[in-house]
């Protein structure tokens, strides 16, 4: 029986350690899948890893995070809605594609709209937000492509791998 929020090549579906946190270990720990994320420069243990799990798992109240599976069942990454400001109805989030065999297949596009959609009418959010940093391009070209849409740019926000990066700000907006 299928279950989770399903797209055109991915299944979003709810956390489960014993099933994800295996891949989890391995792609955060990979400094090519991490090479433009915030995580990922120290390494990240099995202990750290179960608690972040357990936490996440237990806490939904302001966070949401799903694990990326193909339609075969096959886990291939994760996506989260996170910092969910009810009053305001705002949210950041955030995608990453473990398997690097399939990064510009379209399977991060397909759960960026997943993604939305759950925001939008099953959490009745109004608004996304999304950082990236400017030489992500294929973030960048991922959530330009699902509708995201640049509102602006910090200059050497983040210390990543030698130098201060310069983030991009992106947002979607609910259709009203």
């Amino acid at each position: 029986m299928a279950y989770g929020w399903t797209g055109e090549k991915v299944r979003l579906v709810p956390l489960d350690q014993e099933k994800h946190l295996p891949n989890a270990l391995l792609w955060l720990n990979d400094p090519d899948i991490t090479q433009w994320t915030l995580r990922g420069d120290f390494p990240l243990s099995r202990l750290a890893e179960e608690e972040w799990f357990k936490h996440t798992m237990s806490h939904t109240n302001r966070e949401v995070v799903f694990a990326i599976e193909t339609l075969e069942g096959e886990h291939i990454g994760f996506t989260g809605i996170h910092q969910i400001d009810w009053r305001h109805g705002t949210a950041i989030t955030g995608t990453i594609i473990g398997r690097k065999d399939l990064w510009r297949r379209g399977f991060g596009t397909d759960a960026v709209k997943v993604r939305t959609r759950y925001a939008f009418e099953v959490l009745g959010l109004r608004m996304l937000l999304s950082e990236v940093m400017a030489e992500n391009v294929a973030s960048m070209r991922m959530l330009l492509k699902v509708g995201y849409r640049e509102v602006g740019r910090i200059p050497r926000r983040y210390w990543k791998r030698g130098a201060y990066r310069d983030v991009v700000l992106l947002v979607m907006e609910r259709a009203l």
